[in-house]
């Protein structure tokens, strides 16, 4: 037999995750994804005309010449969840690999955008459709199921490849969400079954495994939301809020608050309006009937010149920009590149953590020091992470009882302490817990 585990990206930093399976020469690609901060990229950046090898000089994409040495024929793209550092170089590297790309429904409508806005290949690859709770044969030795999770973006999912030697379980990104405020708790039964079953392999994210506990769920942010919009003293003033734009819970949370205090709930940025048009086009969410969206430039004038003349009190905004990133529009907002005008008192509440990199902590620190100057009451600290924390994996470890780790989706400081806790639970490192470099892979005909 011969099954190898190739590590294209996300091995040594905290994004654009790629890895591939190969089963005897059926190869099953996960996630193709963008390195976010390798680039001035904001949410609202298009990166469409740029050339993927450009782009895997510069970092931002996996360097998939790798897979010229795995002999092979890639079958299937498997696409866990729609962020950008899993879907972000699908249009830049798929059409090199004759395969569908599946995903569940969100996740496929976010990469038919991406396909759309592409300016520079011709991504062909059908797309096919996967539920959570089904499965599919991808060949006649390898079936694909994927498992209901939460993560902090609709329709994530646990991937797992069944193989003739045993599953395969693909973890990046999820937490476990007891109270999650958009779809069903993580399906827990099938967790424990496929560990009951036997799985050889788990690759596993090790974005959050150095914070102590188990991660929030996503009421508790929620709720930290109305304790900051609903008890500060605000009914005259404007009330912004900055959060991901696919972070469709939140936003959820966001617009209900709006109703609650007779305010009309208005999604401002054109990401925003992406993900939560598509959102509520398929039936993942239902946002208040009056709920307003304004995406490009003009329709966003359009609406801050209309809330300027019909008074900031009577309105709710939900923004881009909660980086600081330069052109998203709490950023034009603040520096008075748009019809909207602060005045003290006005409220803007950061309903997202800093991303950990100088480039972003800098921006993020000048725009609230422009609000400050303003007179804008700052508020921060409504909000809980997507990703698991040390008791999750732990517990996660425990049901999948795989043979083998391989921790990714981090740094080696973030691999190495997921290889920590493995070797609390018995794993050695070197023996059953892997840690690999982007480029190298790991045969498990020499282990087994």
């Amino acid at each position: 037999m011969q099954l190898e585990v190739v590590a294209i990206g996300g091995y040594e930093e905290v994004g654009k995750n790629m890895t591939a399976i190969n089963v005897d020469g059926e190869i099953i690609i996960f996630d193709m994804g963008l390195m976010l901060d390798r680039v001035l990229i904001h949410e609202d950046t298009d990166i469409s005309k740029m050339h993927s090898l450009n782009l895997i000089e510069m970092g931002i994409i996996p360097d998939d010449t790798v897979m010229k040495n795995i002999e092979g024929e890639v079958k299937a793209i498997v696409v866990s969840h729609g962020h950008l550092d899993h879907i972000g170089a699908i249009t830049k590297l798929a059409h090199r690999y004759n395969a569908p790309i599946i995903g569940t429904p969100y996740t496929i409508e976010l990469i038919k955008r991406e396909i759309l806005s592409e300016k520079k290949f011709d991504v062909r690859n059908p797309l096919v459709t996967l539920n959570p709770k089904e499965s599919i044969d991808l060949t006649p030795n390898l079936t694909l199921e994927f498992i209901n999770i939460t993560h902090s973006i609709p329709d994530s999912v646990l991937p797992v490849l069944h193989t003739p030697y045993g599953a395969i379980v693909y973890g990046n990104d999820f937490k476990f969400d007891n109270f999650p405020v958009v779809g069903e708790r993580p399906d827990y039964r099938a967790i424990k079954k496929i560990g009951k079953e036997g799985v050889l392999c788990m690759i596993s994210e090790s974005t959050r495994v150095e914070y102590e506990g188990k991660t929030p769920s996503e009421k508790v942010a929620s709720d930290l939301l109305k304790n900051d919009l609903l008890g500060a003293d605000n009914e005259s003033n404007a009330v912004i809020v900055t959060t991901f734009s696919s972070h469709i819970a939140r936003i959820k949370s966001t617009t209900e608050i709006a109703e609650k205090m007779g305010r009309t709930p208005i999604l401002i940025g054109r990401s925003m309006v992406k993900y939560c048009g598509i959102a509520e086009d398929i039936g993942i969410v239902k946002f208040p009937d009056d709920t307003r969206m304004a995406g490009d430039p003009s329709a966003v004038d359009r609406i801050f010149r209309e809330i300027m003349k019909e008074g900031k009190e009577n309105y709710l905004l939900i923004v881009t920009g909660h980086q600081g990133e330069e052109g998203a529009v709490l950023s034009r907002m603040a520096t008075e590149k748009t019809p909207f005008k602060f005045e003290k008192y006005d409220q803007v509440v950061f309903s997202a953590d800093v991303i950990p990199n100088p480039m972003n902590a800098a921006q993020r620190y000048m725009l609230e020091a422009r609000l400050k100057r303003l007179g804008v009451r700052v508020f921060k600290g409504a909000h809980v992470s997507g990703h698991a924390s040390k008791e999750d994996h732990r517990d996660m470890l425990r049901w999948i009882n795989p043979e083998h780790l391989i921790p990714s989706h981090g740094d080696f400081n973030l691999t190495t302490a997921y290889a920590k806790l493995a070797e609390e639970e018995g794993y050695r490192l070197g023996e059953d817990v892997h840690l690999l470099r982007n480029g190298q892979s790991l045969k498990f005909e020499r282990i087994i």
